[in-house]
């Protein structure tokens, strides 16, 4: 306490940060919560590790996280490496051999086990899991002109699962497999979507480079702090949800309807965003649930 005070900290609000988090720890205790980890907080060490430690803080106080990765920036970097420009067709990569090779190599070998390793250096609790691991994500071609890019086909969670009942978390690549052992590139968004409805989990929260869902995309003070599914396909009729929002609206609507509890869209370049969007009353992001209107 005394080194609180010394820093210029109030110690009476850091006790109501603790006592407003409280209700919200009990709550949440027990329930699955997956993450999809991507955007600057990806790329930004001082974020990264803001990440970590909230994933991290969640496990110690009994939630159950899930957290599920990309790579598109560590994936692009590498392919410039060996003089290899990507192309992109209705916002994914089109997936040749030679990328697909090193998209493995980056998210299982790289991502995944940077972020493996920045949470078991808190404490030995991080699993590093991918797509192909007991056929976790079985996949099939998605469209032939993006090459080597899966549609998930179905979701083996047993692994998973397993895991949880380890007290561990399960931190997995987004590389799917089909049935006679050929591997894809899976989208993050769409993996998250699958295992979240999968694991019948109470939260599925989408990390990227926005606030959330606005009313008008020019005003960051614009945001919609709440929506039920149907107020989202009103705004998606409407237009007011557009551009690269829509798919990332459908695939929590798509994970609404699988049994997940609720669904957010939380902007993972302010520092421990997921700590403030799950265990304060005002939230930072968009929330959207199942509901009357």
């Amino acid at each position: 306490m005394t080194d609180a005070i010394s820093e210029g900290v109030d110690p009476m609000a850091t006790v109501d940060v603790l006592l407003q988090a409280l209700p919200y720890i009990e709550r949440f205790r027990g329930a699955v919560v997956v993450v999809k980890f991507g955007g600057n907080a990806m790329t930004s060490p001082e974020l990264f590790d803001d990440f970590a430690k909230d994933i991290f803080l969640m496990h110690r106080v009994g939630m159950r996280p899930v957290v599920v990765h990309g790579g598109g920036p560590q994936i692009g970097e590498w392919l410039a490496r060996v003089g290899k420009t990507s192309e992109f067709v209705d916002g994914r990569r089109v997936t040749d051999a030679e990328t697909l090779e090193i998209a493995q190599m980056v998210l299982i070998g790289k991502v995944n086990s940077q972020i493996v390793t920045a949470l078991n250096a808190m404490g030995p609790i991080a699993v590093g899991l991918s797509g192909t691991d007991a056929m976790m994500l079985q996949a099939e071609t998605k469209d032939e002109s993006l090459g080597f890019v899966g549609a998930i086909t179905k979701v083996h969670p047993e692994l998973v699962q397993r895991t949880l009942a380890m007290d561990m978390i399960p931190v997995i690549a987004t590389i799917g497999v089909d049935e006679s052992g050929q591997t894809y590139n899976i989208n993050a968004d769409d993996a998250a979507t699958a295992i979240a409805g999968s694991l019948a989990a109470e939260k599925l929260i989408f990390l990227s480079d926005v606030p959330g869902v606005l009313r008008d995309v020019a005003d960051p003070s614009s945001l919609i702090k709440q929506l039920t599914v149907e107020s989202a396909l009103d705004l998606l009729e409407d237009q007011t949800i557009a551009g690269g929002m829509v798919p990332k609206v459908l695939a929590c609507i798509s994970s609404l309807e699988e049994g997940v509890g609720s669904t957010h869209l939380i902007d993972g370049r302010i520092p421990h965003v997921l700590l403030l969007e799950l265990l304060t009353n005002a939230g930072v992001g968009t929330m959207i649930r199942k509901g009357d209107r």
